[in-house]
């Protein structure tokens, strides 16, 4: 069932989606022993355990305690649960339950909530009732978790996740200068242009839609911007090698200052969970090893690789409104889309999205994710970078708790765009904006270069 923005959701599509929503987080972790869920793998990252109670927690508070509520509000997480009080770091220091209490309090909180549907006033016209707000942003709480179990279980410690593969994602092998083997050419040159121009103008960003964007997605507003170049496809492996070929770690002229201190403190000299063995490139994908795959697009890169990059390749990274205008205007006519092959939800066959497939796939494997102006793959496979500062947009109202977004405005995190493999089709939209920190590498993301005309 697809999570329809726009409209007030039954008791039956809640239930359903609920239901989906779960079956999908409990498939992730059902290979996983009670030690592995409570071990904390990275501290980066929280035992997965901590994520279950999390999860459940954040649907207790929201569709028993707050559903009927006004917001904006806080948050209103208390105990072990609270993000705030317990930074991931120190997760594994709580009390946390075994995976059977873990599950029981995830059923409990499910039977509340579903057993209260009835007495609610869906149509009620309240913040969070309005148009299934709350219920849509309950299930894409859960959906984000998902992708952020990945990450854990791609950092975990032990025998490797053995990943519930259920999609095998399309191969359709476009030359982009790997030779017949499918290996990368490690060229010092960078690669030749495939970009595409936007002619500029004035674009609408953002939305006004309140049934399931979040509040930093709002208000729609207009901007001018000047006519750019962006590149057709995210940056390859093929293309990172090149750069990696012709001494890009070791280049500080490509790099930022702080970008350069970090590379150089931290000894990267590739991207996360590659490795070189006998001189060829090697990568790994949960519990899957393979040889660097040249028409996959670079990921695990964080946002300084990929700006050192750019700057090697003659070329920047787009901010987030070139990003979006890119991905939903068409110029032609003027109308922008909620995805860049139009208004129907994303699913596998149109993007690399929805996490069974646990891999990226070879740039251009999907014919209809292309935007009006031709660029390829913006939702789906990765994440990508830009060189924007998460800042609420002229007009932001917190809605409807400020934990969520206001908290991290500034200039500590860049937003990024599109999604990626792991990403729940729920979850992303184009005017989606994810933010970290700039030195993140454990998240599924890599980037596309833009241009000055």
């Amino acid at each position: 069932m697809d999570l329809k923005a726009g409209h007030s959701l039954t008791i039956s599509e809640i239930t359903t989606l609920l239901h989906e929503a779960r079956g999908r987080t409990l498939l992730l972790i059902s290979s996983l022993t009670d030690d592995e869920l409570r071990q904390q793998h990275d501290p980066l990252m929280s035992p997965i355990v901590w994520d279950l109670g999390h999860i459940a927690h954040f649907e207790e508070v929201w569709l028993l305690q707050n559903v009927q509520g006004d917001g904006p509000g806080s948050e209103g997480l208390a105990g072990m649960y609270n993000p705030f009080e317990n930074p991931r770091g120190t997760r594994d220091q709580l009390p946390l339950p075994g995976a059977r209490n873990a599950a029981l309090y995830m059923s409990r909180i499910r039977r509340a909530v579903l057993e209260n549907l009835p007495g609610l006033d869906l149509s009620a016209d309240t913040p969070l009732l309005r148009d299934g707000f709350v219920f849509r942003m309950v299930l894409q709480h859960e959906y984000q978790h998902n992708e952020t179990i990945l990450q854990t279980l791609q950092l975990k410690q032990g025998d490797p996740y053995r990943a519930p593969r259920a999609v095998a994602v399309p191969d359709p092998r476009p030359s982009l200068g790997a030779d017949e083997t499918g290996r990368p050419s490690l060229g010092a040159e960078p690669p030749p242009d495939e970009m595409i121009l936007f002619p500029g103008g004035r674009v609408e960003i953002g939305t006004d839609d309140a049934s399931d964007s979040y509040d930093n997605e709002r208000p729609a507003h207009f901007v001018d911007l000047p006519a750019f170049l962006i590149d057709r496809d995210p940056t390859s492996n093929a293309d990172f090698l090149a750069f990696m070929a012709n001494g890009g770690y070791q280049r500080e002229e490509f790099w930022s200052p702080e970008g350069f201190a970090w590379v150089t403190s931290e000894g990267i000299r590739a991207p996360k969970y590659w490795s070189e063995r006998d001189g060829e490139w090697w990568t790994r994908v949960m519990d899957m090893e393979r040889m660097l795959d040249a028409h996959r697009p670079v990921i695990h890169v964080c946002f300084w690789e990929a700006e050192a990059y750019a700057s090697w390749a003659g070329k920047r990274l787009p901010t987030e409104f070139e990003w979006e205008a890119a991905a939903r205007l068409d110029p032609a006519s003027g109308l922008n889309r909620r995805f860049p092959w139009g208004d129907d939800a994303p699913n596998p066959a149109l993007a690399n999205i929805d996490v069974l497939s646990f891999d990226t796939a070879p740039n251009g494997s999907y014919p209809a994710n292309v935007s009006a102006i031709g660029a390829r793959d913006m939702i789906g496979n990765i994440w990508e970078w830009t060189s924007t500062d998460f800042h609420g947009y002229p007009g932001y109202q917190t809605f409807p708790y400020p934990e969520y977004s206001e908290v991290f405005f500034g200039t500590d995190y860049k937003v990024l765009r599109g999604g990626s493999w792991a990403t729940r089709s729920g979850a992303i939209r184009s005017t989606f904006r994810n933010w970290d920190y700039p030195i993140r590498r454990q998240i599924f993301a890599g980037f596309r270069c833009a241009a000055d005309v």
